[in-house]
């Protein structure tokens, strides 16, 4: 990767601005958990991975500003209000309470945050390997949102296929949708896919139906939040019509994840939390009005794709089939 979107630097972290690409390359340096936990919650950092590495670092900053137990149990309480339904959020706030439990320094936070990191980096190289097997020598593909090195510790989860199936010298098109109202396709997956040298081609949402068919696209991947025990997955708005359309195309649909997004204490995708967003997001576009000012606005930031739409789901320890 040309760039880094989490960086520890020994008493701060450091992440790359996702709210202004891709104009602009910019870096923020975070120093204590609340402005994490702000981080998070502007969608400055985002996707389930990521979020989960920099709670990690979050939790760390608070411990090193006060050993106090109750400092330390409010930050972890802050930082679990950002994204409701990112489980790799829950799966690193767990990991420090445990640590807090034990009664760990404020050392004790550091290396585990760094061990989360280290462990998302190796986890995305894995979820690659395996999800490149089932790219062709030369083939088309789709994904949503951005499940890339933006959105984790690493190399990504559904980018991380096509990154691995790179560097075996596969020939790739990815049609990326915008992904409204954030636009993580268009600002996002089209500028990390072209700065590592694989063709893009940027199509609107509502063209994604039509272009799996007209284009003929070989196989679908997209990345994850949450998974319930059952395998019915929580990702970004969009991917559960994307999912429907590519079932009645015959048109094979892939999750990629970590196992730190499988929610154990899930049965079914019903129930999983659904962030819903400020209307704004919608009413607006980059800062310009695009809707009347007092039209109601619904803003789910995620949709459930039920298990039987799902070919597969592409972790670091194999693919898990139906």
């Amino acid at each position: 990767m040309e760039f880094k979107t989490i960086e520890w630097l020994g008493n701060k972290v450091k992440i790359i601005d996702q709210t202004v690409l891709p104009f602009r390359e910019e870096y923020l340096i975070l120093q204590d958990y609340r402005e994490v936990a702000f981080a998070i919650k502007e969608m400055k950092i985002r996707g389930a991975p990521a979020i989960g590495v920099i709670a990690g670092y979050g939790v760390a900053l608070a411990a090193m500003e006060s050993h106090n137990k109750k400092n330390i149990e409010e930050a972890i309480k802050v930082l679990g209000e950002t994204r409701p339904t990112a489980y790799n959020l829950f799966y690193t706030l767990n990991r420090m309470k445990k640590i807090l439990k034990n009664n760990g320094t404020s050392e004790d936070f550091i290396a585990d945050a760094i061990a989360i990191h280290k462990e998302d980096r190796e986890i995305t190289e894995k979820i690659g390997e395996n999800g490149a097997k089932l790219l062709k020598d030369e083939g088309r593909y789709m994904t949503i949102c951005n499940a890339g090195a933006l959105a984790t510790g690493g190399i990504g989860t559904a980018l991380a296929v096509f990154y691995k199936g790179k560097d075996r010298g596969k020939k790739m098109t990815i049609y990326v949708p915008e992904t409204r109202p954030y636009l993580q396709g268009a600002r996002l997956t089209a500028w990390e896919l072209m700065k590592n040298g694989i063709k893009v081609v940027l199509i609107a949402d509502g063209a994604k139906a039509f272009t799996l068919k007209t284009k003929k696209i070989d196989l679908v991947i997209t990345g994850a939040d949450r998974i319930a025990c059952n395998g019915d997955t929580a990702n970004k708005i969009g991917t559960y019509g994307l999912a429907i359309s590519a079932k009645e195309l015959n048109i094979p649909f892939y999750i990629a994840a970590p196992t730190t997004t499988f929610d154990p204490n899930i049965k079914t995708g019903d129930e999983i939390p659904i962030e819903e967003r400020a209307s704004d997001e919608v009413k607006n576009c980059r800062g310009e009005k695009i809707a009347p000012e007092n039209v109601d606005v619904y803003n789910p930031a995620f949709d459930i794709t039920p298990a039987n739409l799902i070919s597969g789901i592409i972790t670091e320890k194999g693919i898990i089939r139906p």
